[in-house]
């Protein structure tokens, strides 16, 4: 199998898994943390969707610095609002990975801080880290939200208490 088409078909499978717990934050708790140095609920909902997003400077960036970056996060009013953006993003995302060679996939790409390296990879490597493994990390902290909030969870990876075999 062609990495790409790996790639593209993992996902698949975790935006499907993403989308099923955006689909289930409360409306009303969207404002809701954890603790004081946690992002609200709203915020990492957010956070979630925009991810995907960022994919096209991956690609099409030889890197990014954080140190001069005048990156705003995005905003959304609601549940339907973020499901959108997230769609949005993924298709994004999606397409701009299928415009890929291997060769390029192949290149490296860096995150710096004011010219200094933070992390150098190929590109493939930064896709999996900063979508897939960045994306799995926060829906894991979406899950213990809603767990909270006492939001029934449905099957991420295998059965919750919620959604038994």
């Amino acid at each position: 199998m062609n990495p790409i088409d790996a790639i593209l078909m993992e996902m698949s499978q975790e935006a499907a898994t993403t989308r099923r717990l955006l689909e289930i934050v409360p409306a009303q708790h969207l404002g809701w943390k954890p603790h004081e140095k946690s992002m609200t609920m709203g915020r990492l909902a957010i956070h979630l969707a925009e991810i995907p997003g960022w994919v096209s400077t991956i690609l099409d960036k030889d890197g990014f610095d954080v140190g001069t970056s005048t990156y705003t996060p995005p905003a959304a009013g609601s549940v339907t609002e973020v499901l959108e953006m997230f769609d949005r993003n993924m298709a994004m995302a999606e397409a701009a990975i299928r415009r890929q060679t291997l060769d390029r996939l192949s290149t490296m790409w860096r995150i710096t801080k004011q010219g200094q390296v933070l992390m150098e990879m190929p590109r493939m490597g930064v896709i999996r880290t900063l979508l897939l493994n960045h994306l799995i990390h926060h829906r894991g902290q979406l899950s213990v939200y809603l767990r909270l909030k006492d939001v029934p969870l449905p099957s991420i990876y295998g059965p919750t208490a919620d959604t038994p075999m």
